[in-house]
This record gives structure tokens, C-alpha cells and sequence, in this order.
């Protein structure tokens, strides 16, 4: 297996991949009064992709991965996206950045899908 590294040689084992640029709050640090342009939803990465994609990058030595957004929770597939991801053997850890809005409700839909864990 080749490893991915840096310039400088270091081997890595993680990646942050953001599924939406969407979020549900107006953060003065991330989103300027002007508002933001959108990506078209058909130009966001389907599940599907985001699944395949990582089952690429674990040949590279991918182990963990963080999810992000935007707000990640706003995704109507992002139990379905979690779960995919669990699913490949190689996979170590699958951690989340989220706002919390939602994460009541998605947590129990993860836990019962058996990708979370307290």
C-alpha cells in the first residue's frame, strides 16, 4: 500500500472531507452579511461518491476521517454517508464537526444504524 505524504515526508493517516456547504446558522465568522453563492445540489458530491471516494483513499493508508460543512447534519443522507463509511474494514474512527442543532435527533438515527457509540 502506498502511504500519502507531504512535502516534507510525514505519512498521513486522516482526512477532513465536507459534505455541504450548507449551514443553518449566520456565524459572523463564516458567513459575511453579503451571504454566500451556493453550490447546486447536483454539484455536491452524492453519497455514493463520498463512500467510493474514501474506499479509494484507504489504499493510501486512510484511516480516519472527520466529516465537516458547513453543517454537516443538514444532509438528508448523512446517517446513510456515516454508515457507508464505517463500513469499509479499514476505516478506524469517523468523528464529525458539527454546530449541534441537530444532533440529538442524528445521533439516535446513527446509534441505531450502530455507527455511534457513547
Amino acid at each position: 500500500m502506498e502511504v500519502l505524504k507531504d512535502r516534507f515526508g510525514r505519512a498521513h493517516d486522516y482526512i477532513r472531507i465536507s459534505v455541504t456547504d450548507r449551514c443553518n446558522l449566520r456565524c459572523v465568522y463564516c458567513m459575511p452579511e453579503e451571504g454566500l453563492k451556493f453550490l447546486p445540489h447536483e454539484e455536491v458530491l452524492s453519497k455514493d461518491e463520498i463512500i467510493e471516494f474514501m474506499k479509494v483513499l484507504v489504499q493510501f493508508g486512510i484511516k480516519k476521517v472527520r466529516i465537516t460543512g458547513g453543517e454537516p447534519l443538514l444532509r438528508t443522507d448523512i446517517v446513510e454517508i456515516i454508515k457507508g463509511i464505517a463500513d469499509i474494514p479499514e476505516i478506524e474512527d469517523i468523528a464529525v464537526t458539527t454546530n449541534a442543532m441537530y444532533l440529538a435527533k442524528k445521533s439516535r438515527c446513527t446509534k441505531r444504524s450502530g455507527t455511534y457509540t457513547n
